[in-house]
């Protein structure tokens, strides 16, 4: 569970689709989140991880100069179906990957979830958005002296999926 936890929501709440309402607010590691709806299977596949220059509003979030670059890793997240479920993309200032979150940089196909909330509890502020790929939130998490952004999709596979899943009554 998120200590601290801030939610500001950018749209109405009322125009979040009710399956995706609890799993856009919801609190811990999306992973295990994802890896218990989906009986065990999920998947992390990389699409990219580099370092660039991220967008003012990244940078002011973070705190960070907008002149200094981060490393990205974007990846897909995959459950029980062949299509994935979540696009994530983390960014993470090169000011905090020289620290601690040095580990984030060779992560390949494993998740993030699994060392963010081992034992721990990070700090996060959250806030919630409607992109043209689905509905988001964007979590700024302060983790062992590091501060770095973690954006999740919610694809809309991945609510067509629940609404399958709603229907059926599971």
């Amino acid at each position: 569970m998120f200590k601290n936890a801030q939610v500001r929501s950018v749209s109405a709440a009322q125009d979040i689709p009710d399956v995706l309402q609890s799993w856009l607010y919801a609190s811990g590691s999306l992973t295990a989140q994802l890896t218990q709806l989906s009986e065990g299977q999920f998947k992390v596949t990389p699409v990219k991880e580099r370092f660039e220059r991220q967008k003012r509003e990244y940078n002011q979030w973070l705190n960070m100069p907008l002149h200094h670059t981060a490393w990205v890793r974007e990846a897909l997240l995959y459950g029980s179906e062949s299509f994935p479920w979540v696009k994530a993309t983390s960014i993470f200032p090169i000011t905090s990957i020289q620290k601690r979150a040095r580990i984030f940089k060779t992560l390949g196909n494993r998740p993030i979830g699994w060392f963010l909330f081992q034992r721990t509890s990070p700090v996060c502020e959250r806030r919630i958005l409607k992109l043209d790929e689905g509905w988001a939130r964007q979590s700024h998490y302060r983790w062992h002296g590091c501060s770095f952004m973690v954006q999740e999709i919610f694809l809309v596979s991945f609510e067509e999926y629940l609404y399958r899943k709603q229907k059926k009554g599971l």
